[in-house]
């Protein structure tokens, strides 16, 4: 009897760690799963499904002169299309709202191959924030066959479409699977970043690079941390900067004065997670961690001007402070000082899963994908 083929678009780090763990488990069930890297952060992501005992079967050349959306999306559009006709899936699997994300899926539509989308249904409603990623993930929403909500208010997004699965996030299936390799390492992770992380706990982790706060946002954001590393000169904040050269810049102008403030370059995603779990505090713009950092226990100030993670917000987990300076330098002093509020927030739940999102999926792939393809073979 053949297996079902599933094709895996992986085009970015946090892809690679919200897929990796659907991976493992599609495997398991017995479909024949095939990864496609897009070939944007090959070595990084490569990495990451190293770590989690996954590997790339096909990685594609992308070409770059200009770094432009519309170049990218030119390439994956014609490359990706070209493995999916080699391979001949039963479905597409796409995450989040990435261009390969989106471009996947429309791969997928033009060669009429069911499309899945991991982390359906999430929006701020607001068209350029963030940039791109909001447009993208709601074009790829009117693609998608299955689409796999994480929490019931991204299921509500979605209505009245079909085929819509709430099971949690798959990055909280990636963090504790995680969580043993880091826990029977500590000792090798601790020496490792003895020299940036404060022993008394008092560290604040940062992660930033959105697109659009690239210029004022950025200036704002770094500004912020630059005057709270110099009133709390008690607390190290670490930040393993990202490698794009508009973050890079802003960095460089804004954050290199500070003895208390150390800028890593990245970090593989188990040493990320041994920092957070040894943070006292996380400030980002990012989406993931503002969903893993509650398994810590770590209150998170998000500094943008809209979340489309609203659930760790109205589940105590996060602060949405914005981008000006001034509101997010309130709002750390605000937390540092009010200890019945951080506790608070250190209390409550994680919104986004319980580490059992993968078999909710596979299982809703197995009980749709037979139905789609007999029906598509009758139709051929």
């Amino acid at each position: 009897m053949n297996k079902e083929k599933i094709a895996i678009i992986v085009g970015t780090r946090p892809e690679a760690i919200k897929l990796a763990p659907l991976c493992i488990a599609l495997r398991e069930d017995d479909f024949e799963v095939t990864v496609v890297g897009t070939g944007q952060h090959t070595e990084m992501i490569a990495g990451i499904l190293e770590f989690f005992g996954v590997r790339i079967d096909i990685t594609l050349d992308i070409t770059r002169k200009t770094g432009s959306l519309s170049e990218l999306s030119s390439e994956l559009l014609m490359q990706i299309e070209k493995v999916l006709l080699e391979v001949r899936p039963s479905m597409v699997l796409v995450q989040g709202d990435t261009t390969s994300a989106y471009i996947g899926a429309l791969c997928a539509f033009y060669l009429k191959i069911p499309v899945g989308h991991v982390e359906a249904g999430l929006r701020t409603d607001e068209k350029y924030s963030p940039f791109p990623e909001e447009i993208n993930r709601r074009l790829i929403s009117e693609i998608t066959d299955l689409h796999f909500a994480p929490t019931q208010t991204a299921a509500k997004n979605l209505e009245p479409k079909q085929h819509v699965f709430v099971t949690g996030n798959t990055v909280i299936d990636a963090l504790l699977l995680a969580k043993k390799t880091i826990a029977e390492s500590a000792q090798v992770y601790q020496e490792k970043y003895r020299s940036v992380l404060n022993p008394g706990n008092r560290n604040v982790l940062i992660t930033g690079h959105r697109r659009e706060s690239i210029g004022e946002g950025f200036r704002n954001i770094f500004q912020a941390i630059n005057e709270l590393a110099h009133e709390f000169s008690h607390y190290n904040f670490v930040y393993p900067v990202h490698l794009n050269p508009n973050v890079r810049e802003a960095v460089s102008q804004y954050l290199e004065d500070r003895s208390n403030i150390f800028l890593l370059d990245p970090i593989p995603y188990d040493h990320l997670l041994f920092c957070l779990s040894r943070s006292y505090l996380v400030l980002t713009d990012s989406g993931g961690i503002q969903e893993e950092a509650p398994s810590f226990n770590i209150p998170v100030i998000v500094m943008r001007n809209h979340t489309e993670r609203m659930e760790g917000v109205e589940a105590n987990c996060a602060i949405l402070a914005g981008t000006q300076k001034q509101a997010i330098v309130e709002t750390f002093r605000q937390l540092m000082h009010d200890q019945e509020l951080y506790e608070r927030m250190q209390r409550a739940e994680n919104p986004y899963g319980d580490g059992n999102t993968s078999n909710r999926i596979v299982k809703a792939i197995k009980e749709i994908i037979p139905s789609r393809v007999k029906k598509k073979n009758a139709a051929g």
